[in-house]
C-alpha cells in the first residue's frame, strides 16, 4: 500500500520568505534613496507636527534674518558692480576716443609716406645741380628738414597714443571680467534670498490663520509693530518731543514716516518699496546726504554716537554682523523695514541685540 506523505511546507515558506526577503531589501533600497536625495513622505509627516507655533514662528524669524543678511551682501555686490559698469562704460568709451586720434595720425603719417616715396630716390645734391633754380631748391629743402621734424613728432605722438589705445582697451578686458564675476554673484545671492524667503513662506503657510495674523503684527525681530498714533507725529518731534539736531535729520525723519505702510523688497531704495538700508539711504538722499547701500557701509558714513547721544535721524544698527538698520525718531522708537511681509513701520529699538549708532555728516 502506497504511504500517503503530506506535500511539504518547505518550497512555500521558503518562497514567502524569499518575497518577505525580497520587500525588505527594497525598502532598505527606498530609504536609502530618500536619504541620498529625497525625502520619504512618512517621515515628514511625522516629523512636522511634532514644531510647535513657537518653534515655527523662530524658524521663520532665522530664515527671515539669514535672507536679509544675503540682502546686505547683494546690495553690496551690485553696488560693486554698478561702479564696475560704469568704469568699463568710461574706458570704453576712452578707448574709442584714442584710437579715432590715432587712425587720424596714422592717415596722416601715410600720407607723408606716400608723397616721400614719389618724391625720392634722387640724392639732394644731385637735385640741387640738376634744378634750374638751386637757390628756390635750398629754401625747399629747408622747408622739408623742418616739416621731417614735425613728422618725427607726429610719429613720437602716434606711438604714444597707440600704447594707450593697448593699454586702456587691456584695463577694459579686465573690468568686464571683473564685471562678469561680480554678475555671477549677484545671481548666487539671489537665488539664496528666494530659496530662504519660500522656505519661510512654506513655514507660515503651516500656522494657523490666527497665529499667521499674530505673527503679521511682529516684525521678525522679536518685537511687534510700534503705536500707530505716531503715524501723526511731525518731523522732528515724536511723540517723546525730542528734536532733530538739524534741518537735515528733521527731513530724513519726514520722509522716514512717510514711507510707513510701503513694503519691504528686498534689494529696493524707494520710492514704492524698501529694504532696510534701501530705506535709510532714500530718507537721508532726501536731505541732501549720500548715504553707502549696505548696513555695514553706512554704520562708518558718520560721527559714532552713544545711546545717551540719540536724536531723531540718527542711524542704529543690529546684530553683531551689521546686518539690520533703522532711523531713530525719538522717545526709544524707530523706524524700519523689518522683513517680507512686515512693511515699514515703528519699532521700539529694544527689540533686537543694538551694536552701534551714527549721525550722518
Amino acid at each position: 500500500m502506497a504511504a500517503h506523505r503530506k506535500p511539504k511546507q518547505r518550497s512555500l515558506i521558503g518562497s514567502t520568505a524569499r518575497r518577505a526577503r525580497s520587500a525588505r531589501t527594497t525598502a532598505v533600497t527606498l530609504a536609502l534613496a530618500g536619504a541620498a536625495g529625497t525625502t520619504a513622505l512618512e517621515g515628514t509627516a511625522q516629523a512636522e507636527p511634532t514644531l510647535t507655533a513657537a518653534q515655527i514662528k523662530s524658524r521663520i524669524d532665522t530664515l527671515y534674518h539669514d535672507a536679509e543678511a544675503t540682502t546686505e551682501a547683494y546690495n553690496g555686490v551690485k553696488e560693486k558692480s554698478e561702479r564696475t559698469k560704469r568704469s568699463l562704460d568710461a574706458l570704453r568709451d576712452e578707448a574709442a576716443r584714442r584710437t579715432e586720434r590715432l587712425n587720424a595720425a596714422r592717415d596722416a603719417l601715410g600720407a607723408l609716406a606716400t608723397a616721400q616715396y614719389r618724391s625720392g630716390g634722387v640724392e639732394p645734391a644731385l637735385q640741387v645741380a640738376l634744378t634750374s633754380d638751386p637757390d628756390r631748391y635750398l629754401e625747399r629743402a629747408a622747408l622739408a628738414g623742418r616739416a621731417g621734424d614735425r613728422q618725427a613728432v607726429t610719429v613720437r605722438g602716434a606711438q604714444r597714443q597707440a600704447t594707450e589705445v593697448a593699454r586702456l582697451r587691456g584695463t577694459a578686458d579686465r573690468r568686464f571680467a571683473e564685471l562678469t564675476a561680480a554678475r555671477a554673484e549677484l545671481q548666487k545671492h539671489k537665488a539664496m534670498i528666494q530659496g530662504k524667503i519660500a522656505e519661510a513662506e512654506a513655514l507660515l503657510a503651516r500656522l494657523t490663520a490666527a497665529d499667521r495674523a499674530a505673527y503679521a503684527a511682529q516684525d521678525g525681530h522679536g518685537g511687534t509693530n510700534g503705536d500707530r498714533a505716531d503715524r501723526g507725529a511731525r518731523a522732528g518731534l515724536p511723540r517723546g518731543g525730542t528734536r532733530a539736531p538739524n534741518a537735515r535729520a528733521a527731513q530724513a525723519v519726514s520722509f522716514a514716516y512717510g514711507a510707513l505702510g510701503k513694503p519691504y523688497v528686498w534689494g529696493a531704495t524707494g520710492p514704492a518699496s524698501f529694504d532696510c538700508s534701501g530705506l535709510t539711504q532714500a530718507a537721508w538722499r532726501s536731505a541732501g546726504v549720500a548715504l553707502p547701500r549696505t548696513t555695514y557701509t553706512q554704520i562708518n558714513a558718520g560721527q559714532r554716537l552713544s545711546r545717551s547721544q540719540l536724536a531723531p535721524g540718527d542711524l542704529l544698527f543690529f546684530y553683531s554682523g551689521i546686518t539690520h538698520v533703522g532711523l531713530y525718531i525719538g522717545d526709544g522708537k524707530m523706524i524700519h523695514a523689518p522683513r517680507p511681509g512686515a512693511p515699514v513701520r515703528i519699532a521700539p529699538i529694544d527689540e533686537m541685540p543694538l551694536t552701534g549708532m551714527t549721525r550722518p555728516a
